[in-house]
């Protein structure tokens, strides 16, 4: 379904849509990991049990999928070996990486950090030659105009805060207290969630190239999660080696396994392979600044939060940033679809001539004879 001005629902609206909807849920999920972790659940416990727990869920998707799709691409040894590089980069480094420095600092600065997610996807892209830089080219412009954008608003988001522009009643026992919460080690919380971001956007990229080589969806999330876990279990007696701390309690631990399982593993990776598929790394990469910006929001609404002139600065400037970059990557569509568009008029042209010609010719011999 397309309409007359380029845009398509399946190609355009949708991929915004499910982004957007991974981001809320993102949040939400990131806040009951922190209650888990609080409660007493290890980082790298979490990351195995929710990824081998999704990885089980994926397995009779998979094997119905191999059923049902007869002409799949081949499983090579590269690809394999692809598969267990994106396992090692999204997995195994990044998640464990990312939910060390969500115990160690807050669920809030984890956010904060996530904002230079589109900055060096871009950098990130850019050597991988997925993105290219035409500075002559508008749509570059607007992209790189955009990102800066996104970023500068996420850190005056962050950073200042001003006065009160909108103020509720707020609880003391609200749950924004465990979401807003800061820990002894917020320094080195922080720098380690910027080395995960530096790896997430590594799989990103990585992510987006393999999708467009492979085009098998279900099979490369499928083996990108049984890598990743099995690599996770290869470093468990490492990094957690009390035996006690692998026996999960009932309550916020088991929550938090479900549904990082159902969600993380199945649900999100799915939609974010789709998504790149469709719009690439960077429009993906785009929606992390987004993220505190609705965790004010949530706040706001639901836990009694006040709304500070800060957060509505910080939220413009990044709403103008996204939007660039979104008009940025559809003037690179129709700039592709007019030059597809010139090159099947040069050769329906050509074409033409050709025929002409051989006409031409066919008349003359058949007066000279």
């Amino acid at each position: 379904m397309r309409s007359t001005d380029g845009w398509s629902w399946m190609d355009d609206v949708l991929p915004f849509v499910a982004m957007l909807m991974i981001t809320c849920l993102d949040m939400a999920m990131l806040t009951i990991v922190k209650a888990a972790m609080n409660d007493g659940v290890g980082t790298i416990v979490y990351v195995i049990y929710h990824n081998a727990l999704g990885t089980l869920i994926l397995l009779p998707i998979f094997i119905v999928h191999i059923i049902r799709t007869v002409d799949r691409p081949p499983l090579t040894f590269r690809i394999l070996f692809r598969f267990f590089i994106l396992g090692l980069f999204g997995i195994c480094l990044f998640q464990v990486l990312w939910y060390v420095g969500v115990y160690y600092s807050s669920p809030t600065m984890a956010s904060a950090i996530s904002n230079l997610y589109p900055g060096i996807t871009f950098l990130i892209a850019v050597f991988f030659r997925t993105e290219k830089i035409d500075i002559r080219s508008s749509s570059t412009i607007a992209k790189l105009f955009g990102t800066t954008m996104a970023i500068l608003g996420a850190m005056v988001f962050t950073l200042y805060q001003g006065p009160t522009v909108f103020r509720t009643l707020s609880y003391p026992n609200s749950p924004n207290h465990l979401f807003l919460s800061q820990s002894s080690g917020f320094i080195l919380g922080s720098l380690v969630t910027l080395t995960s971001v530096i790896f997430g956007c590594i799989w990103i990229v990585l992510q987006t190239t393999t999708v467009k080589e492979y085009a098998d969806q279900q099979t490369i999330v499928f083996f990108g999660c049984m890598f990743g876990t099995i690599q996770c279990i290869s470093l468990s007696p490492f990094l957690e080696r009390n035996r006690s701390a692998w026996v999960l309690q009932h309550g916020i631990s088991v929550t938090a396994v479900v549904l990082g399982a159902v969600y993380s593993t199945a649900f999100r990776n799915n939609v974010l392979t789709w998504c790149l598929r469709k719009k690439g790394p960077i429009f993906v990469a785009m929606f992390s600044p987004l993220s505190i910006v609705l965790a004010v929001i949530m706040g706001v609404t639901f836990l009694g939060d006040s709304l500070n002139l800060g957060s509505v600065i910080g939220a413009t400037i990044v709403a103008g940033g996204f939007y660039m970059v979104i008009l940025g990557q559809t003037k690179e569509k129709n700039k592709i679809g007019v030059t597809m568009g010139d090159d099947l008029d040069v050769s329906d042209d050509s074409g033409s001539s050709s025929e002409q010609t051989a006409l031409l010719i066919s008349s003359t011999n058949e007066s000279e004879c």
